[in-house]
């Protein structure tokens, strides 16, 4: 398996040099596991200003000379290259206090998370795997790289990883790794949120992130102690099959793995059902309200994990509606108004994917709602009228009709309402003659 590419040249510059130099991490696990490559980390005995040197002619940055790290810019992309080291105490639970750099890359590789991501690769695809991670990726097995207990609380977002790679590769968790993952969970408050939320991101686009998010409930109400009501909540429901938690954790497989905003979103959908459940007198539970108040606690969260704002708007105003009952056009087009196209038919993939975890009978639905998809990109493409700026009138022929204020924008309201009911034409004699009319 040689290195290709601008990988292998710079592997092969390094060692024309006289030093050792490798591919390292996750990049050696993927292609031991013929997965598409993207991010590509190297090591190297040569001492950072010496990497420097070896690269004088390309464009270097002394990304992290403390820590040993240089990128060097080649052919337009940026590739990190690391010395050999080992690392010191993590006060800080995050960064090694000191590093000392070694000529061994053995001892380079002990310091690492799990035996997948311990493995170094030459430029001619030649193997240096002192802890068998590569039998590891064989056996579908994560297991940390020495005592499970000293890993995490070098880095205790290590415990996170071990649920997201989990979920990206299907693997199954050693239990010494996973006792000692679940016993210092709790470590997990001493990361910052900003590391949490990538982690998190990335473990929801996991292929098998439904068993992991299920095996491991207990690490993510760590990170979202919120969700701890909803572990095994009965819904006594008809609707429903499962409780709360498993209920919103099979949403999230009927979504693609690469939607990462609709995926997130059904994590939050239902977060809010527990404080809201009422039990009528034949024994069915209801949760009237439960979709106001899973919006106001999902931005709540995502503001303390450090999610932007635009996110968290258009996040929560989904989940604010996926229980809105919608059956007329009237609908379709007052919502598709007010969301635009694409968060529109995301809402409907939303609906969809909450229905796909009830019981059977609700998928009927389904078809409904994909009704509404394709009539939603009908009315854009035919330029319905569906928002303030696509009126026949604006301000100004409000201002000419006599209004003032407040009653311009009522006006307009009221004439946009008119129109995507279909009563009125969006024709501006028809849309200044109904208001000439109210006023006399």
């Amino acid at each position: 398996m040689t290195v290709k590419g601008p990988e292998a040249e710079i592997l092969r510059s390094l060692e024309k040099a006289g030093f050792e130099a490798y591919l390292v991490g996750g990049c050696v696990r993927d292609r031991l596991m013929g997965k598409a490559v993207h991010d590509v980390d190297m090591t190297t005995s040569a001492l950072p200003e010496q990497v420097m040197d070896v690269f004088r002619d390309l464009k270097t940055i002394p990304t992290g000379l403390k820590h040993g790290t240089v990128t060097v810019i080649y052919e337009g992309s940026q590739y990190e290259i690391t010395t050999f080291r080992i690392d010191g105490g993590y006060t800080d639970s995050r960064r090694p206090d000191s590093v000392e750099f070694t000529p061994d890359i053995r001892e380079d590789l002990a310091r690492r998370d799990f035996t997948v991501n311990a493995i170094a690769m030459d430029a001619d695809g030649n193997i240096v795997d002192p802890f068998c991670g590569e039998e590891d990726i064989r056996r579908s097995v994560i297991k940390c790289v020495g005592e499970p207990e000293r890993r995490f609380t070098e880095d205790a977002l290590r415990i996170l990883r071990g649920v997201r790679f989990a979920s990206q590769l299907g693997f199954t968790v050693e239990p010494q790794t996973e006792k000692a993952m679940l016993g210092l969970r709790g470590r997990l408050d001493l990361i910052s949120r900003e590391r949490v939320r990538e982690e998190f991101d990335r473990l929801l686009c996991g292929r098998n992130c439904v068993e992991a998010l299920i095996r491991y409930r207990d690490i993510i109400a760590q990170i979202v102690p919120e969700m701890e009501p909803c572990f095994g909540f009965d819904q006594h429901s008809h609707y429903h099959r499962y409780d709360v938690y498993s209920h919103i954790i099979h949403t999230i497989e009927a979504v693609p793995e690469d939607d990462l905003f609709l995926r997130r979103a059904m994590f939050f959908h239902d977060i809010g059902k527990p404080p809201m459940f009422t039990m009528d007198e034949s024994g069915e539970g209801h949760f009237k309200g439960h979709a106001k108040l899973s919006a106001e606690m999902a931005e709540v969260i995502m503001q303390r994990l450090r999610y932007d704002n635009q996110t968290i708007e258009r996040t929560c105003r989904l989940i604010a509606l996926h229980s809105d009952k919608l059956k007329t056009d009237i609908q379709v087009r007052k919502l598709l108004g007010q969301l635009g196209e694409e968060d529109f038919c995301k809402l409907m993939e939303f609906k969809k994917a909450d229905n796909s975890a009830k019981n059977g009978f609700v998928l009927s639905d389904n078809e409904m709602f994909d009704s509404f998809i394709e009539k939603a990109h009908r009315l854009i493409r035919e330029g319905f009228c569906l928002t303030l700026g696509q009126l026949a009138v604006n301000g100004q022929d409000m201002l000419a009709l006599g209004l003032k204020g407040k009653a311009v924008g009522e006006a307009l309201s009221e004439l946009l309402g008119k129109v995507i009911e279909e009563e009125l034409p969006n024709e501006k004699d028809a849309l200044t003659d109904y208001i000439r009319g109210k006023g006399k």
